[in-house]
């Protein structure tokens, strides 16, 4: 079957990562029998150079064209790049955003796995870590806090600022849909994160996901406030499987799941509209102090590449071998530097190698 992917590889070192995916897609293509053609799209600084804009009205209709596009990484140094003496609405992150909106991507998903050849990395004892966890993180990602009506004024001689945290049923409902449908393809649990004490829209999402539980019997379902799931998160992170919560929530416990993995560039990441397409991305910046040196880390990309087999395509076992042979790979002792064995730790058995080494190896385990 053949499947169309939109490919973003943005600056920095988007085009390097990007490319080691695409080379390991290609090799699940030809051991499955399916087709991936690419077509190119541009967005962030390079749009910027290239049509004076982060994001054209081109790129967004290319993007719609396909069945889910493969996102490398945008923007560059905020310090010396000229894209940032630009209006922020011009600048390279503004694309993101745009695309965002324009393909309607609520529904964000952060894995934080702990791959057990790199649990020295993470910086909880090895008591709480036990066997290891695999938890992902379900988003809202276009409602909320962020998105609500804002302002500040003068009341009274005093500065006074207002966010308006709204949140409607539907919106509530369509996110919630998608937790559950991806816990069935995980464990088939759910932990519904939010603070129903406080909150008028928490007690509202609390409501809203309870009825849409009722369609799937066969997941558990538990409700945690979002004070407590932070601190599980660090005190027994095993206990999670799929973590549903709200915009401003989830942007704050993505972030400490992804610390207690130790690794940010192992970490995939997916944003999702209401049909199977989605934009696929790494969790790590464009770090343009080492683009163009051949040792950025493709691994995060190529696992967004298996979530989009996953998740888009509905090809669950390609996915699988995807993510076996990263683990493979690992088993095998091949390291990027930025997940190499530090200074005191055991390296024995540990070979260093590159972007484009990594992703050999990889596309020769599937």
């Amino acid at each position: 079957m053949e499947y169309k992917v939109g490919v973003i590889a943005g600056d920095g070192i988007g085009p390097e990562i990007v490319a080691e995916a695409r080379k390991v897609l290609d090799r699940v293509g030809e051991k499955c029998g399916h087709i991936f053609s690419y077509t190119e799209i541009l967005m962030g600084g390079c749009s910027i150079d290239a049509c004076g804009e982060p994001l054209t009205q081109e790129a967004i209709a290319a993007a719609k064209a396909q069945d889910a596009v493969l996102m490398g990484s945008i923007g560059g140094d905020a310090k010396t790049s000229p894209w940032y003496k630009l209006p922020p609405e011009k600048r390279p992150e503004a694309g993101l955003l745009g695309i965002r909106k324009a393909l309607n991507l609520f529904a964000n998903l952060r894995p934080a796995y702990l791959y057990p050849e790199l649990r020295a990395a993470c910086p909880l004892r090895d008591e709480i870590i036990g066997d290891g966890f695999d938890m992902l993180i379900m988003r809202e990602l276009t409602g909320g806090l962020y998105f609500g009506e804002r302002k500040t004024e003068t009341v009274d001689g005093k500065v006074k600022a207002t966010d308006t945290l709204v949140y409607s049923e539907d919106e509530i409902r369509r996110i919630a849909i998608k937790g559950f449908d991806i816990a069935r393809k995980r464990r088939k649990i759910v932990t519904s994160v939010d603070k129903a004490n406080v909150l008028d829209s928490s007690r509202l999402w609390r409501k809203i996901v309870e009825e849409v539980a009722k369609d799937y019997p066969d997941v558990t379902l538990s409700h945690m406030l979002v004070d407590n799931c932070a601190m599980q998160l660090v005190k027994d992170p095993k206990q999670f499987d799929v973590i549903l919560t709200e915009n401003m929530f989830g942007d704050i416990l993505s972030d400490e799941a992804s610390m207690v993995t130790g690794s940010i560039g192992m970490l995939s990441s997916a944003s999702l509209n209401e049909t199977k397409f989605g934009l696929y991305e790494p969790s790590g910046g464009s770090a343009p102090d080492i683009a163009g040196k051949g040792i950025a880390n493709p691994i995060a990309t190529i696992l967004s590449a298996a979530m989009m087999l996953r998740y888009s395509f509905d090809l669950d076992q390609e996915a699988d071998a995807v993510e076996s042979a990263v683990k493979q790979v690992l088993k095998d002792g091949f390291r990027t530097i930025d997940i190499f064995p530090q200074k005191g730790e055991d390296a024995s058995g540990i070979k260093q190698v590159g972007t484009k080494e990594m992703g050999d190896a990889i596309a020769e385990r599937i």
